[in-house]
């Protein structure tokens, strides 16, 4: 895309959604390449026309989408694979579910059994010290967290137990900085500080903060700005990224504080990032687009202002619409 006066850039809908839906029909060899991320994948795709008010839009069936993720039920284990015939993870059965949730709430494509078979798969990844792995091989990240109690929170299996074993853990995670690490001791990043807090707020947790906390932590955040572009960044001396607009504001929005960084910037350092002429958005202006950065910077745009773009509202903590969330949905803000 040829470089321009961001300011004076629209929002080019109709290309992005031709380039989601279009992405099934380019089998290039990086499409074979990346199977292990497919699931994420249609989840992104998914959730970037729906916040777009166009899943019904376009020639993605809901039949076949269903069809694709039941296919990547993983029978032995109860749980989701990202790909037919590949094993169960945390991180692909969270989009699975997701994704059949945006199409029904009451999850009609899965039987009970297959339900309780989550549950089981879902419960067992969590550690007596309260953090989660991804599955039985046993990595262990906040990421995990995330995944594993917002899927109980969407199948209405979130206990108190579990909860506080997970929210002392996370708690462990806070770093000096204000950040939030993968694990005791690491560096500290954005969609760290996204999975945790995102975790508390399904959680009803966020007061273990603390007013200091919240405060070091909504800093730290609002630091990731990088001016003049406006982007965000992960971490200090990173360069700008389009998938940070959510995992940061999302981040400030759950903890009512995306009004401390200029809104007007990010908007157009996002806009600036779009191939105005294929469609799709990038990690940052002149690259390569692709799925992950359009959804994401779909629903950044969606925290920032989703009226003006005419968007669905975009749940903060769910990453999904809030007319679907508010269904289900238990947390509350309890840090200011």
């Amino acid at each position: 895309m040829a470089s321009t006066d961001s300011s004076k850039i629209e929002f080019a809908k109709q290309k992005h959604v031709n380039f989601i839906i279009e992405q099934e029909s380019n089998r290039s060899y990086e499409y074979w390449l990346s199977e292990h991320l497919r699931m994420n994948g249609l989840y992104w795709g998914i959730t970037a026309l729906v916040t777009m008010q166009s899943l019904n839009d376009t020639t993605l069936k809901q039949n076949s989408v269903i069809d694709f993720v039941m296919s990547c039920w993983d029978a032995r284990a109860g749980a989701f694979g990202a790909f037919p015939q590949h094993d169960a993870h945390l991180l692909s059965t969270l989009s699975a579910l997701q994704i059949l949730k945006i199409y029904s709430d009451e999850l009609v494509s899965l039987s009970q059994e297959q339900k309780s078979q989550l549950v089981v798969f879902i419960k067992s990844q969590q550690l007596p010290n309260g953090s989660f792995q991804g599955d039985s091989f046993g990595e262990v990240d906040t990421r995990f967290i995330y995944t594993g109690v917002s899927a109980l929170a969407l199948l209405g299996e979130l206990t108190p137990e579990i909860c506080s074993l997970a929210a002392g853990f996370v708690m462990k995670c806070f770093n000096f900085d204000g950040g939030f690490g993968l694990v005791p001791g690491s560096e500290s990043h954005a969609a760290q500080a996204f999975v945790c807090v995102g975790a508390l707020a399904i959680m009803d947790k966020l007061d273990v903060l603390g007013a200091a906390n919240d405060v070091k932590l909504a800093s730290w955040l609002s630091e990731r700005q990088v001016l003049p572009s406006g982007g965000f960044n992960g971490r200090p001396e990173k360069l700008p990224d389009v998938c940070y607009s959510w995992w940061v504001l999302s981040t400030l929005s759950i903890l009512e504080k995306k009004h401390w960084v200029d809104l007007d910037k990010l908007a157009r350092f996002i806009l600036s990032c779009q191939d105005l002429e294929k469609g799709g958005i990038s990690d940052r202006p002149n690259n390569q687009t692709d799925i992950y950065h359009t959804c994401f910077g779909i629903c950044g745009l969606s925290l920032i202002d989703y009226a003006k773009y005419g968007f669905d509202e975009i749940d903060p903590v769910y990453c999904m619409p809030t007319r679907i969330t508010r269904n289900f949905k238990k947390w509350k803000l309890t840090s200011k």
